[in-house]
Formats: C-alpha cells, structure tokens, sequence
C-alpha cells in the first residue's frame, strides 16, 4: 500500500464521510493525519466524534499541510471549497468526487500547476463496495496516481480513464446503476409476493440473489452468458423467465437506461 501524506476531507457527507470509513478501516492514514470541513456545525461534530479526527468550518484552516485535499462538497459549496485551498497555499493534489465539475472548471479556479484529479465514484462506496473511476490532469504524476488509488481502493475498486469525456458515460453505467439495481431487487421481490411469498423473505431472496450472482459474476473467469447457461435447462424454469425477460425487453432496456442517463450527463456537464 503507498504512503498517503495527510489528508483533508472537505465536506463529510454521505461520500466524504465513506471515504473517511474507508480509510481509517484500511489503515491507509492514521486519524491524526485525516482533517475533515464541514460547515454544518451539527454534521462536523457528528463525524469528529464517531472517527475521532478533527474537523474544521474553515476549509482553509482543513487544508493547511494536507499533501492531498479531497473535495466532497455540493456544487453551490465548491466555491469556498476551491477558496479555502487556495488561501491554505502549498500544492496539494486536489481530487473531486463533486458531480459534474470538469477538470477545466477545477483547474480555472486553482492555482496554476496544481494536480488535478475527477473522480466518478457510486453509493456502494458506503459500504466498502464501489466502483470508482478517475480522468487525471497533466500536472498528476505517477506518485500521484499510486496515492488516487490508495484512497479510491479504501472503499472498492478503481480504475484510470484518459479521456474525461469518458466519465459521462460511467456515470451512466456504474454511477447511476445502483438504482437499476435497486428496481431490479423490487421487481423480484414484487414477483415473489405476487405468487405467495411473505414480503420479507420475497425481499431477502431477491437482494441475496443479486448479491450471490454478482458475486460469482465477478470471482468467475466465465463470461456473464455462460454463467446464465450453466443455470439454463432446457424447457425448464430459467428458460421459461429468459423468455419472458427477452418478450418484455429487459436487456434493450438496461442498455438504454445507459444510454440515456450518459446523455442527461453530458447535457447537464
């Protein structure tokens, strides 16, 4: 695991505050070397008190010394969050997790030359699960980038892009694919109840088969289709779902969900 330099968290919310989590359970930096900012008085001792590190209204007072500054703030809170880095000075590595914010935007509002990296992370993060995938600028270096994915892989898995462009359609995939997830796992425990299951156990059926399958998807070298096979007799129960599956479009719908969601990202961005 590479060394991390001390770290300032600016904004602990929901993400802010899983890579906090994530961080101090991975031994990536001890509590003494992670600061957090967060504005809302009720909020910032919340988190001081359950990780025991400080955290600073002043985002300023936050970056002073960090070697890197992770920004985890609401769009209409970036601009005091870019103003505390610059009154802090130094040349800390900035990483963004704020939705929509391009690297252009960061780098106008920075000092000239500062490291710069975006970053699409998703809500599995919370639970040590994520998928994070990041676009870096040309002032990040190697050791940088060994530092991005020490962070990002405190609280799942991480992967580069050289083109920014490309982090639309990650939030289309993978940003915005929990909620398809989470209508899928609805829809099965719906199905189950429908036919005589008690809802809870419909709704435990249905997450801890979403959960086994990914699971396996991902730990099998076997393509996603030859695992469908293996559980696909012929003229038996799975066939006869697929079939149905196939009649009601669930495949072309998925991909366009993808499809549109990177769309409305791009029309926002």
């Amino acid at each position: 695991m590479s060394a991390l330099p001390r770290i300032a968290v600016v904004g602990v919310g929901n993400m802010g505050e899983a890579l906090v989590r994530g961080l101090l359970n991975a031994g990536a930096v001890p509590p003494e070397h992670l600061v957090g900012a967060e504005r809302v008085e009720a909020r910032a001792n919340e988190v001081s008190q359950r990780y025991e590190i400080r955290v600073e209204a002043d985002p300023a007072r936050a970056c002073d010394g960090a070697g890197i500054v992770v920004l985890a703030v609401k769009p209409q809170d970036l601009a005091p969050a870019l103003e505390g880095i610059r009154s802090a000075g130094g040349s800390p590595l900035v990483v963004s997790v704020c939705a929509g914010v391009t690297l252009a935007r960061l780098e106008r509002d920075l000092p000239e030359g500062t490291p710069v990296v975006r970053v699409m992370p998703n809500t599995p993060a919370l639970v040590g699960c994520g998928a994070s995938v990041y676009c870096a600028n040309r002032f990040v270096t190697s050791e940088h980038r060994r530092w991005v994915e020490t962070l990002l892989g405190a609280v799942g898995t991480v992967h580069a892009v050289d083109k920014e462009e490309l982090l639309d359609t990650v939030t289309g995939l993978s940003g915005s694919g929990p909620a398809y997830v989470f209508a899928v796992i609805e829809a099965l425990a719906d199905g189950g109840v429908l036919m005589g299951l008690p809802r809870p156990l419909a709704r435990h059926l249905a997450v801890q088969t979403v959960l086994g399958a990914a699971r396996l998807a991902l730990e099998s070298p076997e393509h996603p289709a030859e695992l469908r096979d293996r559980v696909t007799s012929p003229g038996g129960t799975t066939a006869a779902g697929l079939r149905e599956l196939e009649a009601r479009g669930l495949r072309s719908a998925l991909i366009e969900a993808v499809a549109a969601a990177t769309e409305r990202c791009r029309e926002l961005g």
